[in-house]
């Protein structure tokens, strides 16, 4: 205690020491220290959440060039770097103690190795900088969802982000037991041109589950920085499956049904899928668009938002489709643009805004101009594909009154959605808790996107849209997922979505708006207040009844064609994915739950009597009895 003591009255201001020690908890201290003697910085600062040390913070993002003002006072932009502009998934790695394993699907380390490297890779890289200290909350304070976590970080912009995206956390520290588990994230950009990582190609993360620490090193991407995200969901996930609850990558949203009813439903899609679309389309409300901790509370399934803010794709953001994001955006409230165009004027552009595309400006590139190409010849678009915004929740004008409610509210339906072209329909509700569970959410496939660094358009298999973030054995976590039903008194629908069946010339062959039937659709079902068609894969619409959603919600009518096309069952492609889920279960995941192949092998019959019957595109009206 006493050296660690020692090292944070040499390193620190007054000012800060006692910002610190403010905080009784010792393995603070510790923490801080430790990253102290690693990192070597220029000088630390203590954060205390007041309106005077996250100003500073704001300001300080801005003065070293992390973040430049726009011409709306309340908005700045920051720029990642051309080679750092998504999750690093092949340098994401867990350092896993000797003799454990998590599977060979998720990329790991030998511990003691890992850690090697870490300190390798963070010795003195926070020379001639400042280090920032900063307190979070996951999930509403003084709540049983919460997890209080520290946040290390050498960026300013970092540190400006999370307090749009974060409830801030110094006061519930300084009230915290000195036993309650803590996560730690710590982070460092490395060496900076320009405000600009330069050694990217040593970049990387590394969890270290047994601490309940995460380290980041030679990057400024927010997924792979900011520690509270899904680097901290990895840690939740070990955490939920030691405490028998459900740390998930999904929305949290209300739909307003009949009369003043509302109804929270989950959603669970890979990144650039639709997910916060989803969330925020007219007539509902937004709890969180991304991240949500699931618990039984009194026989029923609750859930809260582990945020309080946005970091959202941005391309396709338009005034017609998005127009609660727009309005943000064009507002006079905080907001940070990432990786976007600047024009002359100050302004941000980005892909999809419904504007005549820009002739120059500025953005990830550097100076751009219309034609402009990279090292490889290739034309380089005037913003990325995986530019995003970062927003505060209550700003929204959609935010649901019940965002910081303790016991989180009750969830009424859960959605699992992908990027697939051919196989899906738009929706459709599974036969139970585990049918669901199984079909839908331990077998997603998606189509890669721009989130992630890679090829895009190849499909992947994704289980509950969090293979990415799973931190325990895959086949543990669906067994989580089937045992967690069994605590529950009343359980909520299962769903499926697919918003991107495309026709042979490859064009979207429903509308973005089409969304807002398939969500009062499902919150009639929870209710149980429509009858449904029973097929080989679940439950589908009948026409009529989507007929009337699409007249009072959308004003427009709905051709039984249309109706025929989109929710016609494509057996082949239904079959060869459930051969494809098959095998990877089979060769891959070697504690899979037995029940699995069971329900994966039942829908497969079902399947192949329905194609001996009726063919290989079965009309929905085929099953009626």
């Amino acid at each position: 205690m006493t050296d660690y003591i020692a090292i944070l009255e040499a390193a620190l201001t007054d000012v800060n020491f006692r910002k610190l020690l403010a905080i009784p908890n010792r393995r603070v201290h510790k923490f801080v220290a430790e990253a102290i003697e690693l990192c070597k910085p220029m000088k630390v600062f203590v954060c205390n959440d007041s309106r005077m040390d996250t100003e500073y913070i704001r300001r300080t993002a801005i003065a070293r060039g992390e973040e430049a003002p726009l011409a709306n006072p309340y908005h700045t932009v920051h720029f990642d770097g051309f080679f750092d502009q998504a999750r690093d998934k092949e340098r994401t790695l867990y350092l896993v103690p000797e003799g454990e394993s998590l599977g060979e699907q998720l990329a790991q380390m030998d511990r003691e190795k890992g850690l090697k490297m870490v300190r390798n890779r963070m010795d003195g890289n926070m020379e001639n900088k400042k280090m920032v200290v900063r307190f979070f909350c996951l999930g509403p304070l003084d709540s049983p969802f919460s997890i209080p976590c520290v946040q290390i970080t050498d960026s300013f912009y970092v540190a400006h982000s999370e307090d749009l995206l974060y409830r801030r956390g110094y006061e519930y520290f300084r009230r915290l037991p000195e036993d309650r588990e803590i996560f730690w994230m710590m982070h460092s950009s490395g060496k900076l041109i320009h405000a600009v990582s330069t050694d990217w190609k040593k970049r990387g993360v590394a969890i270290d589950y047994k601490e309940n620490t995460v380290y980041s090193y030679n990057t400024q991407y927010a997924g792979n920085t900011i520690g509270l995200k899904k680097l901290a969901l990895r840690l939740a996930i070990r955490k939920a499956n030691r405490e028998n609850w459900l740390a998930e990558h999904m929305f949290l949203m209300g739909v307003k049904g009949p009369g003043r009813r509302k109804t929270y439903f989950t959603g669970a899609f890979p990144s650039g899928c639709g997910k916060t679309s989803t969330s925020m389309v007219r007539g509902t409300t937004i709890i969180g668009d991304d991240l949500a901790y699931l618990r039984p509370i009194d026989g029923r399934i609750r859930a809260v938002n582990v945020e309080r803010g946005i970091f959202g794709i941005i391309r396709s953001v338009n005034e017609r489709d998005d127009p609660v994001i727009w309005d943000v955006l064009h507002s006079q409230v905080p907001a940070i643009f990432s990786n976007v165009l600047i024009t002359e004027d100050s302004e941000p552009r980005w892909l999809g805004d419904g504007q005549d595309p820009p002739k120059r400006g500025v953005n990830h590139s550097g100076q751009w101009w219309e034609g402009k190409v990279d090292e490889n010849g290739d034309e380089i678009p005037y913003a990325h594909k995986n530019a995003r915004y970062t927003v505060r929740l209550p700003d929204l004008s959609n935010m649901d009154d019940q965002i910081d409610d303790p016991r989180g509210v009750v969830v009424g339906g859960i959605i699992y959605g992908g990027r697939d072209r051919d196989t899906w329909v738009p929706v459709q509700e599974s036969f139970d808790w585990e049918h669901g569970v199984i079909t839908m959410g331990a077998s997603l496939e998606s189509e890669t996107t721009a989130a992630t660094l890679g090829p895009s358009g190849v499909r992947k298999f994704n289980p509950f849209s969090n293979m990415d973030f799973v931190s325990i054995s895959i086949g543990k976590y669906i067994q989580n997922h089937l045992d967690f039903g069994k605590d529950v008194d009343v359980l909520p629908r299962i769903f499926s979505v697919n918003y991107f069946l495309t026709d042979e010339n490859d064009e979207y062959i429903s509308d973005k708006q089409d969304k807002r039937v398939w969500l009062q659709w499902m919150e009639l079902r929870s209710h149980g207040e429509i009858d449904a068609i029973k097929t080989p894969t679940g439950y589908l619409p009948f026409y009529e009844d989507l007929k009337k959603l699409f007249h009072r919600h959308l004003d427009k009518g709905f051709p039984k064609e249309e109706y025929d096309n989109l929710f016609s069952i494509r057996v082949p492609q239904l079959l060869a994915k459930n051969e494809r889920i098959l095998k990877v279960y089979e060769e891959t995941i070697p504690d899979a739950p037995d029940i699995l192949f069971k329900v994966l092998e039942a829908q497969h019959e079902r399947l192949e009597e329905a194609q001996e019957k009726h063919g290989d595109r079965i009309l929905p009206e085929s099953f009626i009895e």
